[in-house]
């Protein structure tokens, strides 16, 4: 495509289309084709001009290169891109907030006197009837508020600040209701499914198929921990699945033959065929929108309180509003104490805090699901980390493979990944990664596969019981023995490995020695999380304690346990919040969902199994664990910042009802600095927390 350069900075260009517009979808088709190069840092488009302009972080000829080689024609973008846009949606909320502006201005110039009276009795009717509801419902809220406060404007003949009332209070209600869209939008587009490949089921087998290669009909197998991709109806097998995605069901709902299941949501236990009645693109994101709308985890605490006050202080503002006209029969005093309360500016400062926090959270890769998680997160002075995955990279690779019978290493290797390629973790990753290394070619040749939660799992090969797992599964649960003549070499197996046994027949047959190296940057955020008050550190995995030890040694780390069960983690988190300790968890596998689901907020990695992203609270990129600090840092802030809104906002208004009685400010004045400073506080709370990171 040829493009016009319009403006150039170093590391920035702006560049015009041949176009005089674009449509929403083909800004959205361009933003996905540049979001798709790792060159490309940052990307805002111009519908209305057809301008692009990228910030990249490469050579400016690689730049061009990669905006002239777009095509309108040739780009391929995901039904869900087009169906969990918000660009229309922001274009949508501008174009109504510049319009209210002019038309509040311009009818002052055009309009004649008589014809904005009757303009502002016309307008001041909603807000009225906002009131009476109020009235009606038995509470006395801040809309009843706001309705006397209008009415009275328009009484005494003061429709000046009746209309600059009513223009403030719907400039805040439109900013409240874009932010809250907004956000709720785009967590809803992270929880989102996105789901490349599936296990289709054949008159010959199961085959890894393309997502988007699935018609209505085929059947799909789910296994465990793994989310069902479409709605569909189970046509094999029996599951508990969990449902909250979409129901907001805590627990987890038994589906067999003829049970209907729904895409997003995750397979707890066991594993069903599901025949396919609805594809990709077909509203589930609509469903994942009303699920967070519904939900009361959007909001925290402090901000349930801080709307709870506010409510409750209204009577008080009509109190003094009487006492002042009671005191001194003079009615503009009284008026002016009416145009002032506390609940307008509580009510819209502290949700927008909160969204536009949970909105900065997801720039930086981290998706929190509700405002009362960031607050647990700044009051949380316990983090318990697990180990694999975690702590250590979520890419661990296979160093060898030893044979404990007369099979070669290869045919050992290709027989455990025929195994370990049906389950999310990062461990059967590297098994299944090590043998397509090799060119080992693992066609289905078990029956089905059974996964135990953190031991391992259970098949049939050649008529034969194959398991692969942890030691405790594999010799002590399920009573495999090590063949005499290789007793020694068993004995001299590397410590500074995982291991990962494979028996066949109730004999041992392969141990293959994972290499699971720290992250990088373990050592320096756990030294970050100890600085920003984290007064335990705390290290669990079920390896073994000589691998437990000496990772927890290299990330600083003085509390660990080793050779824990699933029960095991939770139990512990439940000990230390029955200590009065808030307690954070975090983790990537399926055994570390009921320590996730039992602390005050459970953090997952991004790239581990969806039942651990699903149960989470809050989910983090799997690439730096400096999210984490990221986070903390921003859950800090938020509460600091709801604090400073409600002092300001105590402090101030304070002021102007006083200033009010003592007949210094008129009601024009006081509804003008009210309603505009709960519009300044508003736009305050939309800025991020920590600018310029």
């Amino acid at each position: 495509m040829k493009i016009q350069i319009k403006h150039e900075i170093r590391s920035r260009l702006r560049v015009h289309l041949p176009m005089k517009r674009m449509s929403f979808a083909e800004a959205d088709t361009l933003d996905h084709y540049l979001q798709g190069f790792a060159e490309i840092k940052e990307v805002c488009i111009y519908e209305r001009t057809a301008d692009v302009a990228v910030i990249y972080d490469c050579e400016r000829g690689r730049a061009l290169e990669i905006l002239k080689a777009f095509s309108f024609d040739d780009a391929v973008v995901p039904d869900r891109i087009a169906e969990s846009s918000g660009r229309e949606l922001s274009a949508m909320y501008r174009e109504k907030i510049i319009t209210d502006i002019v038309l509040h201005y311009a009818k002052r110039l055009i309009l004649p006197l008589s014809i904005r009276r009757i303009w502002e009795r016309i307008k001041a009717i909603k807000y009225i009837l906002r009131g009476l509801k109020s009235l009606k419902e038995g509470k006395i809220r801040v809309e009843l508020l706001d309705a006397v406060a209008i009415t009275a404007a328009l009484v005494t003949g003061d429709y000046k600040t009746a209309s600059s009332v009513m223009f403030l209070l719907g400039i805040g209600d439109t900013l409240e209701e874009w932010t809250h869209k907004r956000t709720v939008d785009d967590l809803a587009r992270r929880m989102s499914l996105n789901v490349d490949k599936v296990w289709l089921a054949t008159d010959t087998g199961e085959v890894l198929t393309d997502s988007s290669k699935i018609v209505c009909g085929d059947k799909v197998v789910v296994q465990m921990g793994n989310m069902i991709p479409f709605d569909g109806e189970v046509c094999d097998g029996e599951a508990m699945v969990n449902q909250a995605s979409m129901t907001g069901e805590s627990s987890a709902v038994r589906k067999d033959n003829g049970s209907v299941v729904f895409a997003g949501t995750v397979v707890e236990e066991g594993q069903i065929t599901i025949r396919v009645t609805q594809t990709e693109g077909c509203g589930r994101f609509d469903k994942i929108v009303k699920m967070i709308e519904e939900s009361e985890k959007l909001k925290s605490s402090l901000e349930g309180k801080a709307e709870r006050l506010a409510d409750r202080l209204v009577p008080y503002t009509f109190l003094a509003s009487g006492l002042t006209w009671l005191f001194s029969r003079n009615v503009t005093k009284a008026v002016s104490v009416l145009m002032v309360d506390y609940s307008c500016a509580l009510k819209m400062a502290m949700p927008l805090s909160v969204l536009s926090a949970i909105r900065e959270a997801s720039d930086h890769g981290i998706t929190v699901k509700g405002g009362r998680f960031l607050e647990a997160v700044a009051d949380a002075d316990t983090i318990v980390f697990d180990k694999t995955g975690t702590l250590t990279k979520a890419a661990p690779t296979v160093r060898q493979v030893v044979s404990f019978c007369d099979e070669i290493e290869d045919e050992l290797l290709r027989q455990a990944a025929c195994l370990e390629e049906h389950f999310p973790h990062s461990v059967a990753r590297a098994v299944v990664d090590a043998a397509a290394g090799k060119g080992l070619l693992h066609d289905e040749m078990h029956t089905r596969a059974e996964y135990i939660v953190a031991h391992g799992i259970a098949s049939y090969i050649d008529d034969k019981k194959a398991v692969i797992g942890s030691y405790h599964f594999v010799f002590e649960d399920e009573g495999v023995t090590i063949p005499a003549d290789y007793q020694k070499r068993f004995d001299e197996l590397p410590a500074e490995c995982s291991h990962l046994y494979f028996a066949k027949d109730g004999k041992l047959c392969a141990v293959i020695l994972i290499e699971d190296p720290m992250r990088q940057e373990s050592a320096v955020v756990v030294e970050k999380l100890k600085q920003q008050g984290f007064k335990h550190v705390v290290m669990m995995t079920g390896d073994s304690e000589r691998t437990a030890a000496a990772i927890a040694s290299s990330a600083g780390i003085s509390e660990y346990y080793a050779e824990v069960l699933p029960e095991d983690k939770a139990g512990y988190i439940e000990r230390a919040k029955a200590d009065g300790r808030h307690v954070i968890m975090v983790g990537d596998g399926i055994n570390d969902s009921p320590a996730l689901s039992a602390a005050d907020a459970g953090i997952a990695i991004s790239e581990g199994a969806e039942i651990a992203r699903q149960i989470a609270d809050i989910t983090i990129s799997g690439g730096d664990l400096e999210s984490i600090v990221i986070l903390r840092e921003l859950a800090v802030l938020l509460m600091k910042r709801i604090r400073f809104n409600y002092r300001t906002i105590v402090g101030f208004n304070t002021a102007l009802i006083a200033l009010g009685i003592a007949g210094i400010m008129p009601p024009a004045t006081s509804a003008m600095l009210h309603n505009g400073s709960t519009v300044a506080l508003g736009l305050k709370s939309l800025t991020d927390l920590m600018p310029g990171m």
